[in-house]
């Protein structure tokens, strides 16, 4: 209860909105929070339809109101519940575990998947609905909130705002969101490979790994490697601790990401067609 308790310290507010501040006045907190948005729109796209499905047996008035007070509650949860994930990974081996996982969602991604509609309920009153809401969202969220906590990199005012963003714009704009991914898949793709950036970021950046990368790039083949990007122009190092491990380990992910995707897509493809035949 004590982290509860934490969470609603006015001085923890207080830090958080200082933080914000200071870092809204960075173009890379715009970016990350761009980031966050678009990774949360691509894997929430099974939580809008939740929230249509368990609206849908309302009046028109009380409609709106299960699905904004839904999305709410879902909102200050998954807040909460991501705001956990991204400090447990400061700990050793769990950014490991977290990336590993990633790369799984973000391949999955790429997996056409059948809708299936039974499995929702309608309610019958607008608490009902609030409830089969926030329940279902706890439940299929499990992939946002690892991706959203690895891209947000232990900021709190990204995960607020990106989430208290792009939550609301997934219920307000759902059909028009799934009509733009399925006429537009190489949004898709590129969410996928965005996902698997992060997750390598992740794999790198954990503090077990970390070490051992710069150790392994602190040779001689890290110094062929800054030489080869400083006669391109390039500032990426590779040695005294530089960076250059971890854009690999970016790029590895995307490369993971979408050769399994593509895989996992295809033997997913097939297998329907058999079905269907």
């Amino acid at each position: 209860m004590d982290w509860i308790l934490q969470v609603f310290d006015p001085a923890t507010i207080k830090s958080v909105f200082a933080q914000f501040q200071v870092e809204m006045q960075q173009p890379a907190f715009w970016v990350a929070v761009g980031k966050i948005i678009w990774i949360n729109v691509l894997l929430s796209g099974d939580n809008a339809l939740v929230i249509a499905l368990a609206c849908r047996g309302l009046e028109p008035k009380q409609r709106m109101w299960g699905m904004i007070l839904g999305a709410a509650a879902a909102v200050i949860l998954r807040i909460i519940f991501t705001g956990i994930v991204a400090s447990l990974m400061a700990l050793p081996y769990l950014k490991l575990v977290g990336g590993l996982a990633l790369i799984v969602i973000a391949a999955k991604l790429l997996v056409p998947e059948p809708e299936e509609e039974d499995g929702v309920k309608a309610a019958s009153n607008l608490w009902a609905a609030v409830q089969i809401v926030v329940i279902a969202d706890i439940v299929m969220s499990l992939d946002n909130v690892i991706a959203v906590a690895a891209a947000a990199n232990g900021s709190v005012p990204l995960l607020i705002l990106g989430l208290a963003v792009s939550v609301p714009l997934i219920v307000a704009g759902a059909a028009l969101i799934m009509a733009l991914l399925t006429r537009l898949p190489v949004l898709v793709w590129l969410g996928a490979a965005l996902l698997g950036w992060v997750a390598g970021e992740v794999i790198a950046t954990d503090p077990a790994v970390l070490p051992a990368l710069h150790s392994f790039f602190g040779g001689a083949l890290g110094a062929s490697l800054d030489g080869v990007f400083a006669s391109l122009g390039s500032g990426i190092r590779f040695t005294g601790d530089g960076t250059g491990g971890e854009i690999l380990c970016g790029l590895l992910g995307i490369f993971v990401v979408l050769a399994v995707g593509g895989l996992w897509r295809r033997r997913s493809q097939a297998a329907h067609a058999e079905q269907a035949a």
